[in-house]
C-alpha cells in the first residue's frame, strides 16, 4: 500500500465496491466531449446542468461514479450529489476511470 492509497483510501477498491452495487457512471463533460470517445453505458449529463437532474439522478437509486477529462469536473460534480444525498464517489478523467474497470 502507498503513502497516498493510506492517505486517501484505494480508488480502484472504492471503484470495484461501486461496481459491485451497481453503480452508475455518470460523465459531466460536455456533450461534444462525450461525443468523441466515452465509457460503455455512462450517461453524459454535463456539470452545468447536473444540479437540474437531482431529481433524476435520485430515481436511479443506485450510487453514482462520476467522471470527466481531468477530474476536476467530476469532483465539483460528486460534491454536488453528496450534498444532495446522492451516494457518490469521483471517479476522476474518464480514460484513468475506464482502465480501472
Amino acid at each position: 500500500m502507498g503513502l497516498l492509497d493510506f492517505l486517501f483510501g484505494n480508488k480502484k477498491d472504492a471503484i470495484k465496491d461501486f461496481q459491485n452495487r451497481k453503480a452508475i457512471i455518470i460523465d459531466v463533460r460536455t456533450t461534444k466531449e462525450y461525443n468523441q470517445g466515452a465509457i460503455a453505458d455512462s450517461k453524459n449529463i454535463p456539470l452545468q446542468i447536473i444540479n437540474s437532474k437531482i431529481g433524476y439522478i435520485k430515481k436511479l437509486n443506485r450510487p453514482i461514479i462520476t467522471c470527466c477529462a481531468s477530474g476536476m469536473r467530476s469532483a465539483s460534480a460528486a460534491t454536488i450529489l453528496k450534498n444532495n444525498g446522492i451516494e457518490a464517489m469521483n471517479g476522476g478523467g474518464w480514460m484513468s476511470l475506464k482502465s480501472k474497470l
